[in-house]
C-alpha cells in the first residue's frame, strides 16, 4: 500500500511563481491554488496512491528558531497575494476530503519525516512530494522522495530512492545531514563550518563518510591545514547545524495511513468553491456538473422537437406570431439550427428537412419581424450573407455581452459561459445550445446594465456587428498578377541574399537554424556575443542589429529574414486566400482585444508593414473593382487627442487647438529648442515620447526605442510630464483610482478589470499600471472609430451611394466606391469621422482616393 504526502508550502510556492498572476472576477488571487491543483492531479496520475495527505507549516517560531536565533532570518515574508490563497486552498482540500496536517512549533518537514516513519512502521510505502532537497535525507527502502523541480519553464519531478540518491551524491541519504552540517544552508540561514563550501564539504564526505568521521580524523594529512583550522574553529557551529538540519521523525501527531485513504469528494462543495474562484476549466475537467444540478424547468431539459415536413407549417406559424425574442443557435454554415420559443425547443437540419423545405424555414427564422437572440451574431450574419439571407431582427448577442463583462477572457464558448454565469451544464444536441442561449439571456443583460455598459453595448458594439459582417462578405479586391510577380521578385532577392551569405560564410548552411547561424557568427567568425545558453547563442533581431557594423554578413542576414517573412506571410500567404472572385476576405475580430479595438485574422490585414518600401508595395496589390476607387480616411493622432481631452491638460489642448504639428511642439519643449530648430530626427524622437506616454512607457523601453541612455530617456519623460502637468496628474490619478476600484473605464463606459494592480510582484504590478494608463485612452479611441464606422455606413446607405466599407485598419477606414462618387465619399467620410465624438480638441480625419490602397493612403 502507498501513501503520498505533499509538502504543502513547498508545492504551493512553486505553483504561485510558476503559474503567474491569476485572479477571480472579485479580485481574489487564484494562481497558486490553480497551479497546486494541477500539480496534485499530475502527481495522482503518476503515483496512483491509496492514501493522500498534505502537510503545512504553521505561523510562529519552531523549536529550531528557539535553538538558533538567526534560523531562517533572511527569508522574506510570504507575499500577501499568496498568503490570502492558503485558507481557500485548505477549504478546497477539506471539500476534497484530503486530510492536511500542521503543528505549532514544528515544521512541515518534521511532519513529513514522522509520517514516513509511521508508514514504515505500519508496513506502508510513503512518497513524500516536495521541492526542498533537505527532505532527501528521509529516503530509505520504504520512503521515496518525489522532488518537484522547474526546468525549462516546466514543472518536472524526480523520484529519489536510496540508489538514485547514492548515484548522485556518492553516499547514503542520511549523509545529507552531515553535508549540510559542513557547508551550511543559506536558505535556512545556518552557517555550517564558516569558510567551508559545497565543494570542500562533498570532498570531506567522500573521504570520511560523516561529520563524526571528519572530526575523528581532523589530524589526517589528507585535510589541508587551512581547512583543518576552519573545521577546528567551527566544530560547535557544525554540530549545531547538524541538529538544525536533521528532520525529526517523532512529531507528536496522531496519524494512521488508513485514516488518509482516498475517498470521494464533497462534489457540491468543491463545485461551489471552484465557481467562486472562476475555475470553469477545472469544473469541466472534473465533470462536477451533474445533470441533476440543472433545474428541470430550464429550457435545456425540455424535449427537443425535430422540425420535419409534417410540422413545418406549425413551426412557421409559431414564428410568425412570436413577439418575444427567440433564442437561436446555428452551426457555422447554417445547415443546422435550433430555436427555443416559450416552453418548446425545436431543432432542424437541412439534410433531414430537405432542399425544398429548408429555404422556407430560413425565411421564417431570418425575417426582420422575428426578434432573435443568439451567440456571436457577427459570425452568423456573415454566413447568412453568403446564403443570401437577411441579417435583420437580431436583438441580443450573449457572446458579445460576456466579452464586455470580461474582455480579457481567452474565448467565449457557449458551454463555458453557461457554466460560468448560470452554473449549468449544456445539454447535448442543437436544442441544448439554443436553450443555453436563452439561459444566458436571462442573466447577462442585467449584468451589463449593472456594470453601466448598456451604452457601449447597444450604441456601439452590437450595432457594429452587421457592418462588420457586410465588410467580411464584401472583401477587398487584390491584383493577383501583381502579387504573383511580387512573390517572384522576393524569391529572386532571397536567392541573391543566400548567395551573398554563403559567400561570407565560406559555404552553404541552414540560415534558418539558430544553432548553425550562432556557431557561424560567434565561433567561426568570432563576432562578439552574449552568454551562451544550453540552446545555443541568441541570434534575434536585437542581437543582429547590434552587430550590423561588425561584419558585412549581418545586413545580408537581416535582409534575408525580412524578405522571407514578406514572401511567406504576405506574398504566398495572401495568394492562398484569394477567393474565386479575386477578393480577399478577412475576419474582423470584435471579441478579442481587452481594450475594445478590432483586430483582423485569416488573413491579418492590420499588420502589413507600413514604413518599409516593400510594405508599401504590398498595399499596391489591394485595388478597387474596375470603374471604382479606394478612399482611405485616417484619423490624425487620435489617441493623443483623446489623452488631451481625458487628462484635461490645457497646455496639450492649446497645442492641438493652435493647429501646429503636435510632435514638433513636443520636440521643441522636451529638447529645449525653438520650433524652427526641430529636425526630422528630433521630431521622430518626440513622436516616440508622445506615443510612449500613452502606453505608459518606461525609461528603459524609451531608451531602447531612441537609442539613448536610460538617464537621457528618463530626462525626456520628466521634461514631458513637467510641461504637460495635466497628463502627469491624470497618469497618477487613473492608476490610483484603478487600484482602489479594481478597474479602468473608457469615456463611453467600457470597463476592464485590473486585479493585477494589487500584485506584490513588481513586474506584474508594473504591467497592470501600464494597462491602467493605456486602456482608457486606447479604449476610447477604439470606441470613436467604431462610432465613425457606424455613422459612415449609415450615411452612405441614406444617401443611396454605391460605396462600401471594405477595410478598417487601426485608425483608418477604407471605402470602395464608383469613381463618380469619390469626392462625395471623401467629404462624407471626413465629416462623419470628425463628428463621431465631441472632444475638447479637434478630431481630425484626412481622406484620399486612389487606384490602390497605397495610392489612397
Amino acid at each position: 500500500m502507498k501513501l503520498m504526502i505533499l509538502d504543502g508550502n513547498s508545492i504551493v510556492n512553486r505553483a504561485f511563481y510558476g503559474v503567474g498572476y491569476l485572479s477571480s472576477r472579485s479580485g481574489q488571487p487564484t494562481g497558486a491554488i490553480y497551479g497546486f491543483l494541477n500539480i496534485l492531479q499530475s502527481l495522482l496520475d503518476e503515483e496512483q496512491p491509496e492514501a493522500l495527505a498534505v502537510a503545512f507549516d504553521e505561523k510562529g517560531p519552531t523549536f529550531r528558531h528557539l535553538a538558533y536565533d538567526d534560523y531562517k532570518a533572511t527569508r522574506k515574508p510570504m507575499p500577501e497575494e499568496l498568503a490570502s490563497q492558503l485558507p481557500i486552498l485548505r477549504d478546497i482540500l477539506s471539500a476534497m476530503n484530503i486530510p492536511f496536517y500542521s503543528m505549532q512549533g514544528w515544521e512541515a518537514d518534521d511532519l513529513l519525516g514522522t509520517v514516513g516513519q509511521l508508514c514504515e512502521n505500519q508496513g506502508w510505502d510513503c512518497v513524500i512530494v516536495t521541492g526542498d532537497r533537505d527532505s532527501l535525507q528521509l529516503v530509505d527502502d520504504h520512503v521515496t522522495v518525489k522532488l518537484v523541480i522547474s526546468k525549462g519553464g516546466k514543472t518536472q519531478s524526480v523520484n529519489y530512492t536510496p540508489a538514485v540518491f547514492s548515484a548522485e551524491y556518492g553516499f547514503a541519504p542520511k549523509g545529507l545531514i552531515d553535508l549540510k552540517a559542513l557547508m551550511g544552508d543559506s536558505s535556512d540561514n545556518y552557517p555550517g563550518v564558516p569558510g567551508v563550501g559545497e565543494k570542500t564539504a562533498k570532498a570531506l564526505m567522500a573521504q570520511f563518510g560523516s561529520l563524526d568521521g571528519v572530526y575523528d580524523h581532523l589530524d589526517s594529512p589528507d585535510i589541508k591545514p587551512a581547512v583543518r583550522k576552519k573545521l577546528a574553529e567551527g566544530k560547535g557551529s557544525a554540530y549545531q547545524s547538524y541538529d538544525l538540519a536533521t528532520i525529526r521523525k517523532n512529531a507528536p501527531m496522531e496519524f494512521s495511513p488508513e485514516d488518509n485513504r482516498i475517498v470521494p469528494w464533497d462534489r457540491q462543495r468543491v463545485l461551489e468553491l471552484f465557481r467562486s474562484l472562476d475555475f470553469g476549466r477545472l469544473i469541466e475537467k472534473y465533470r462536477l456538473l451533474e445533470p441533476e444540478t440543472v433545474p428541470t424547468e430550464e429550457c435545456s431539459q425540455m424535449e427537443e422537437i425535430p422540425v420535419t415536413a409534417d410540422n413545418l407549417e406549425e413551426v412557421l406559424s409559431q414564428l410568425k406570431n412570436q413577439t418575444e425574442p427567440v433564442a437561436l443557435w446555428c452551426n457555422e454554415d447554417i445547415s443546422v439550427l435550433a430555436l427555443c420559443m416559450g416552453d418548446r425547443v425545436y431543432s432542424a437540419a437541412q439534410q433531414e428537412l430537405g432542399l425544398m423545405e429548408w429555404p422556407r424555414l430560413l425565411d421564417g427564422v431570418f425575417t426582420p419581424a422575428l426578434p432573435k437572440i443568439t451567440h456571436d451574431c457577427k459570425s452568423m450574419m456573415t454566413a447568412l450573407l453568403e446564403l443570401g439571407c437577411g441579417i435583420e431582427g437580431f436583438v441580443y448577442d450573449t457572446a458579445l455581452a460576456a466579452y464586455l463583462l470580461e474582455p480579457a477572457r481567452s474565448g467565449y464558448p457557449l458551454d463555458g459561459l453557461l457554466e460560468h454565469y448560470c452554473h449549468q451544464a449544456i445539454s447535448p444536441g442543437p436544442g441544448g445550445c439554443a436553450a443555453a442561449v436563452k439561459a444566458l439571456y436571462e442573466v447577462l443583460p442585467a449584468l451589463v446594465r449593472q456594470e453601466g455598459m448598456e451604452r457601449v453595448y447597444f450604441d456601439i458594439d452590437f450595432p457594429l456587428c452587421p457592418v462588420l459582417a457586410n465588410m467580411e462578405h464584401t472583401g477587398v479586391l487584390v491584383d493577383r498578377d501583381a502579387l504573383t510577380a511580387f512573390e517572384a521578385m522576393l524569391s529572386q532577392r532571397i536567392s541573391d541574399c543566400e548567395a551573398l551569405i554563403y559567400g561570407y560564410a565560406g559555404g552553404p548552411f541552414n540560415i534558418n537554424s539558430t544553432k548553425q547561424l550562432g556557431t557561424l557568427l560567434f565561433e567561426t567568425l568570432e563576432l562578439p556575443h552574449g552568454k551562451k545558453t544550453k540552446s545555443g547563442y541568441s541570434t534575434n533581431i536585437d542581437v543582429l542589429e547590434g552587430l550590423k557594423d561588425k561584419h558585412p554578413i549581418i545586413p545580408a542576414i537581416i535582409d534575408y529574414r525580412m524578405l522571407t517573412k514578406l514572401r511567406s506571410t504576405y506574398a504566398e500567404g495572401l495568394l492562398k486566400v484569394i477567393g474565386r472572385d479575386g477578393r480577399i476576405r478577412t475576419t474582423f475580430q470584435n471579441m478579442v482585444t481587452a481594450t475594445g479595438r478590432l483586430s483582423s485574422a485569416n488573413p491579418n490585414l492590420q499588420n502589413i508593414p507600413v514604413r518599409t518600401e516593400l510594405g508599401g508595395e504590398i498595399r499596391k496589390m489591394f485595388v478597387p473593382a474596375p470603374g471604382n476607387v479606394l478612399v482611405d480616411a485616417d484619423y490624425s493622432q487620435i489617441e493623443l487627442r483623446v489623452l488631451a481631452h481625458m487628462a484635461g491638460d490645457s497646455v496639450m489642448r492649446d497645442a492641438f487647438l493652435s493647429g501646429e504639428d503636435f510632435h514638433t511642439v513636443t520636440a521643441a519643449t522636451v529638447f529645449g529648442v525653438s520650433p524652427e530648430e526641430v529636425t526630422p530626427q528630433l521630431r521622430r524622437s518626440a513622436k516616440a515620447v508622445n506615443f510612449g506616454i500613452v502606453y505608459g512607457i518606461s525609461d528603459f523601453s524609451l531608451a531602447g526605442d531612441l537609442g539613448v541612455s536610460r538617464k537621457e530617456a528618463k530626462a525626456y519623460i520628466e521634461g514631458y510630464l513637467s510641461h504637460y502637468q495635466g497628463v502627469r496628474d491624470y497618469m497618477k490619478n487613473v492608476v490610483a483610482d484603478a487600484r482602489e476600484t479594481g478597474f479602468v473605464v473608457s469615456a463611453y463606459g467600457r470597463k476592464r478589470a485590473l486585479p493585477e494592480l494589487k500584485s506584490t510582484n513588481f513586474n506584474v504590478r508594473s504591467g497592470a499600471e501600464r494597462m491602467a494608463l493605456n486602456t482608457p485612452i486606447q479604449g476610447t479611441a477604439a470606441d470613436i472609430m467604431k462610432i465613425a464606422m457606424l455613422r459612415v455606413s449609415k450615411r452612405m446607405e441614406q444617401e443611396g451611394l454605391s460605396a462600401r466599407l471594405v477595410l478598417q485598419v487601426h485608425d483608418e477606414i477604407i471605402v470602395e466606391c464608383p469613381e463618380s462618387q469619390e469626392e462625395t465619399v471623401k467629404q462624407l467620410v471626413t465629416e462623419e469621422m470628425e463628428s463621431a465624438a465631441s472632444l475638447s480638441v479637434p478630431l481630425i480625419a484626412e481622406a484620399h482616393g486612389g487606384k490602390s490602397w497605397y495610392e489612397a493612403k
